[in-house]
């Protein structure tokens, strides 16, 4: 059988952020799938390792196999349905954490990029104007280095690797980063430096407000 795509699996437990009867607010490592891979050899992954103590536990949306941070995962059935609403009307607000190379100017902004797959590349996607999806990035500077800084993120869509490829657009690629990055930029880090930082939503039963944070491990 073929071995590939097969990727490495964190030792690195998860920790729960928030749980109650209806949903968990969870922590996923680095370098853990949030679901299982296609190939049969690779299917340990979170929501395996979650569904060993929560049997209902359902994935709601999910995190790059590279990105850490924090996800929320549904228990029950119309807590997955009403979740998954909110992701698709665009309802849940997400920041995350990146370190790029250089400074980016202005310093903060707005990057309005259309996001389409590269079939010819799979798993890469691409900026393409007549194909792509509308996708949207807030950003704003929050530290610097000598040829570094630190982001903090807010997508306001969910596109696959949406952060990554956005910021590389604009000559900024995040450290550690496999796809987009330049070989030195990759070299920069033994790990993607991108981390989901915070979520927040509307509890789909009570209607509160939840907004939890995941701290960053760089």
């Amino acid at each position: 059988m073929s071995t590939e795509y097969l990727v490495p699996h964190s030792q690195e437990p998860y920790t729960i952020v928030y749980q109650d009867e209806h949903l968990l607010l969870v922590n996923k490592p680095h370098l853990l799938l949030s679901v299982p891979g296609k190939n049969p050899l690779n299917k340990e992954c979170l929501i395996s390792r979650l569904q060993d103590h929560f049997p209902t536990a359902k994935v709601v949306h999910r995190l790059d196999l590279d990105t850490s941070g924090i996800m929320v995962i549904a228990l029950t059935a119309p807590c997955h349905a009403a979740l998954s609403r909110q992701f698709r009307l665009r309802q849940v607000a997400k920041s995350y954490i990146a370190v790029i190379r250089g400074h980016i100017e202005p310093r903060q902004g707005v990057i309005d990029l259309p996001i389409a797959a590269d079939w010819d590349n799979r798993p890469r996607q691409k900026i393409c104007h007549k194909t792509g999806k509308p996708s949207v990035t807030r950003y704003r500077t929050i530290d610097q280095g000598p040829d570094t800084s630190r982001l903090l993120l807010h997508p306001l869509t969910g596109r696959s690797h949406q952060l990554r490829l956005h910021l590389r657009a604009l000559g900024h690629p995040i450290l550690g980063c496999d796809l987009y990055a330049d070989p030195d930029t990759l070299a920069r880090s033994d790990r993607l430096l991108l981390h989901a930082l915070r979520l927040g939503f509307r509890h789909p039963i009570t209607g509160l407000w939840i907004s939890e944070e995941s701290p960053c491990p760089f």
